[in-house]
């Protein structure tokens, strides 16, 4: 993919969207506080979170396009009485931060979880919190068991453990393909660009089948979710039912979501995911037609009804008695189906149901299946037999204050983007001199093996921060506050820097850079002037009017890449740790 480039020399691997939540409420605040800074003539007695927000000004909407900016002088108003959210005790919570037994050095890969631990005991924390902690301790409760047994046992567990672990293709034996049910077994997840394909016929027997994604879940839960449900109906004998496909979701804390159903009789071609639209364009035209045909003339119903019908069949991609090849991919905001070749549906991925929880792919109904198999799935590197391992090693930091943090948010089975960024950017010599340090912020995952081959490759590489929650996307604004912490009290720096694991950063295109910019009061990056919140429930990016009341938010950052300076992360921290800040 042609690669994109920013401001201030970072390029795109791979097509973004969305970047990340960056606490808005924080920086529109920090930048009021810089202004006043700069301008007053003699100390003043510090002013709380509420001060500055209470005090902030419209945004001017004529400084877009600029990298970085500044507020307008304002006068002070009085602030509001804003009663701080309480300490609440969250399920789960103890158990994380229970004695381990971790060498120190073990330990270093949890530097960030007693600065964590009172931000997610707060009254007031993001809707997903409660259930990314409780999850979280039945992981690492899974995971530190496991440590202790490989530290325990000899060869032949070890041999047991190895064949579990990650493969990159995986095929369904013959006995499942004709039995149904669970087909095939995706040992640790799925990753972007992943694909799982399916050959087979539909045989007619009850008119339809079905494809899910099931997802992972502990022993204590009663039902796996299902992170995408696929049935499809096939026409009937008299071509008077309609084929369709329908796509949805399920979980056990809400049931079955909105279905999406493909043909669509209405045109969805403002909606797209990954560039892609949510139905093919030519079931949609045909319908589309029929609807129109439909309107005009009603002579003979039942003539008509087979007309349209046997239009709208010739077009549908799954046929009674016709052979087909589906390929199911992994696209970076949904998943895509592809049939002989041509692409006919996706769907964007909804909350807590991210390629990454996938475990198994299960088939149902009319379906004779000739073959199932899944490629480019995520595989770890056997990190013994790597060549001149120690350059890929986070250099040991010998300066008291950093040049830049570079916080990098990767999830826990993208075990090969990670290698990818410690074999390129990361060899930068601002990086190996120590000047700059890079650290990757992984939250738990559901999946054991994942857990442990992230453990295995954090103790080779020293540059992984475990965050103690699952690493739902909604969660994604703690780990921008654990960027903030790390860089102003484990690793001071001069600047924090923002990425993801699928940017290529020119460190030193970066740092020259800033040379130019201010060291106070910055936010530096591509800026988003207009823009909104998402209000759709069963969106990756829905945001409720709780979270955010507005219509649309100030400027923030794209999460591709941003940076702070210190006194902007030192007070997202220090708002937070007062609980000031939301």
């Amino acid at each position: 993919m042609k690669p994109l480039r920013s401001t201030f020399g970072l390029f795109k691997m791979k097509k973004w969207y969305g970047g990340v939540l960056i606490l808005v409420l924080a920086i529109v605040m920090v930048f009021s506080y810089s202004l006043r800074e700069t301008q007053r003539p003699q100390p003043k007695k510090k002013q709380s979170a509420y001060d500055f927000f209470n005090n902030h000004p419209p945004i001017d909407s004529h400084s877009k396009g600029n990298d970085s900016f500044k507020l307008p002088k304002v006068e002070a108003k009085k602030p509001s009485l804003i009663q701080k959210p309480k300490l609440i005790n969250v399920e789960g919570l103890d158990e994380l931060y229970a004695p381990r037994n971790v060498s120190e050095q073990e330990s270093n890969v949890l530097l960030l979880w007693p600065h964590l631990h009172l931000l997610l005991s707060r009254s007031d924390a993001l809707p997903e919190t409660g259930q990314g902690i409780k999850e979280a301790a039945i992981a690492w409760k899974e995971l530190l068991a496991l440590i202790e047994e490989e530290k325990t046992t000899k060869l032949s567990n070890n041999i047991r453990l190895k064949e579990k672990n990650c493969p990159f293709s995986v095929s369904s034996p013959d006995n499942a393909l004709f039995s149904g049910g669970n087909i095939l077994e995706l040992p640790c997840g799925l990753v972007e660009d992943s694909s799982i394909t399916l050959i087979g016929t539909p045989n007619g027997s009850y008119r339809s089948f079905e494809i899910d994604l099931v997802g992972s879940n502990f022993s204590e839960e009663p039902k796996p979710p299902i992170v995408l449900h696929y049935n499809v109906s096939v026409a009937g004998d008299n071509m008077t039912e309609e084929p369709f496909i329908a796509q949805n979701t399920w979980t056990n804390e809400l049931g079955w979501g909105k279905e999406e159903k493909c043909p669509s009789h209405v045109s969805s071609n403002n909606l797209k995911v990954d560039g892609l639209g949510l139905c093919n364009e030519q079931l949609v035209r045909s319908t589309m037609e029929e609807n129109q045909n439909v309107s005009v003339s009603r002579g003979d119903a039942s003539t008509n009804a087979s007309q349209e019908s046997s239009h709208a069949s010739a077009n549908f991609p799954f046929v009674e008695g016709n052979p087909f090849t589906a390929t199911l991919w992994v696209g970076l905001e949904g998943f895509h189906m592809t049939v002989n070749g041509r692409h006919e549906t996706s769907f964007a991925y909804r909350e807590k149901l991210e390629p990454w929880s996938v475990s198994g792919v299960k088939v149902v109904g009319g379906l004779d299946l000739l073959s199932a198999f899944a490629k480019g799935l995520p595989v770890p590197e056997d990190h013994d037999l790597i060549v001149n391992s120690k350059i890929l090693k986070a250099p040991v930091i010998t300066r008291k204050r950093l040049v830049m943090l570079v916080g990098v948010f990767s999830t826990g089975n993208n075990f090969e983007r990670r290698m990818a960024l410690r074999r390129s950017w990361m060899q930068f010599e601002a990086v190996r001199s120590g000047d700059v340090a890079v650290r990757f912020f992984i939250g738990l995952n559901k999946n054991l093996q994942v857990n442990f081959e992230l453990w295995k490759e954090a103790q080779a590489y020293g540059d992984i921060q475990f965050m103690p929650f699952v690493d739902y996307y909604s969660l994604i604004s703690l780990k921008t506050i654990a960027i903030c912490i790390m860089g102003t009290k484990i690793l001071p720096a001069k600047y924090i820097m923002k990425t993801d694991d699928d940017a290529f950063v020119r460190i030193d295109e970066v740092l020259s850079s800033l040379k130019e910019k201010p060291s106070n009061g910055l936010l530096y990056g591509l800026i988003e002037f207009d823009s909104s919140p998402h209000r759709e429930k069963d969106s990756k990016w829905y945001i409720s009017d709780e979270e955010w009341p507005h219509s649309s938010y100030p400027p923030w950052a794209h999460g591709p890449g941003y940076i702070l300076s210190r006194d902007v992360a030192k007070f997202i921290v220090q708002g937070h740790k007062e609980r000031e800040l939301k």
